[in-house]
């Protein structure tokens, strides 16, 4: 007996566990570091008419004087607040399934909604939507993973990302409604165009400018491929160690280096660095590395829109089934200056 096409999309329904032992394997999707990370510390939000905001503290007001005696003192009104505004972004992804394909795939559609599926169908549908499946949830993590990096210049309905807010140019521009160029107070620490052999004290040069304020440690550092290497060199310098493990017939010495921390915090490589700059053709990610703090950077989802499956209906002039899943969400910070962008030469 066939499937009925109500049957067809509300396929996921049906056991696709049973086909992740079949999965072919993955050849193109590298890690996402900073988006796994950004998820695991992200922050379910509101935003009200269409923007999050956060108070800012920005001025003590400060009305002190001395005096002595009966001399005349003043007063003055404080308003030491402002607010931050960010919008949010929809993200959409989706795949279709035409009836000759799933003829093809030996799975047959019915109007009678009686009708049920054969064993064979089942099976075929769970293969099918167990591939198509998985590329739906590896393409979304890529975009996202990618638009969290990038400025927001890509798409005016993209989010600002890590690189705006987090930019090379803290001085400018308006980040999360507030006017860089207006307030010292918001900018982040830019350290750009490293020399190698500097890159271990101006890296402790971002910690101290970030700590500045609010004591603020980072507790996540991910770089690409090029900063990662010279980090990890230089430190091999600056540290000699030998570590002999005792084998058969004498010592086995392994000369490698299994992470590489920056005072006690390990040094992400993240491959989506180097893959954005195979994207858009430069070498600049992958000489750039971020000094973070989970509590100063947020993942904002709008409640019940991460990862929404959505089951759209069919269009009446083409027999086609649809599946899709769309995202609502924002990034932001209520504190630039304890965040820190560096670049190697």
């Amino acid at each position: 007996m066939p499937f009925t096409t109500a049957q067809i999309a509300r396929g996921a329904t049906y056991a696709l566990a049973t086909y992740q032992k079949k999965e072919p394997l993955d050849q193109i999707n590298v890690q996402h570091v900073t988006l796994d990370w950004l998820v695991k510390n992200k922050e379910v939000s509101s935003f009200g008419n269409g923007s999050f905001k956060e108070p800012l503290y920005i001025s003590n007001g400060s009305n002190a004087q001395n005096y002595f005696g009966a001399d005349q003192v003043t007063y003055n009104e404080r308003d030491p607040a402002t607010w931050t505004d960010w919008g949010y972004a929809n993200l959409h992804d989706g795949f279709w399934f035409d009836e000759d394909r799933l003829t093809a795939a030996g799975i047959m559609l019915s109007d009678d909604p009686s009708a049920g599926a054969t064993a064979a169908e089942k099976e075929s549908l769970i293969n099918l939507l167990g591939q198509s499946y998985r590329a739906l949830r590896n393409g979304i993590q890529e975009a996202l993973a990618f638009e969290f990096l990038q400025d927001g210049s890509q798409s005016s309905k993209a989010i600002p990302g890590l690189s705006h807010i987090i930019s090379t140019t803290p001085d400018t521009g308006t980040i999360g409604g507030v006017n860089a160029a207006n307030y010292a107070f918001w900018r982040n620490n830019a350290n750009t165009g490293i020399a190698a052999d500097d890159l271990l004290s101006e890296m402790d040069l971002s910690r101290q400018d970030g700590m500045r304020y609010g004591g603020t440690l980072p507790n996540f550092i991910p770089c690409g491929q090029a900063f990662f290497n010279t980090y990890r060199d230089q430190s091999a310098a600056a540290i000699q160690r030998h570590l002999a493990v005792q084998g058969r017939g004498g010592a086995t010495i392994d000369p490698t280096v299994e992470a590489v921390n920056f005072h006690g915090v390990p040094l992400k490589w993240d491959p989506t660095f180097d893959a954005l700059d195979a994207k858009l053709g430069t070498t600049t990610w992958t000489k750039t590395a971020f000094l973070l703090n989970s509590d100063r950077i947020k993942l904002r989802p709008l409640r019940g829109e991460w990862m929404r499956k959505r089951p759209p209906e069919k269009l009446p002039d083409r027999y086609v089934t649809y599946f899709g899943q769309t995202c609502k969400y924002g990034l932001t910070t209520d504190r630039r200056n304890s965040l820190s962008v560096l670049t190697i030469s």
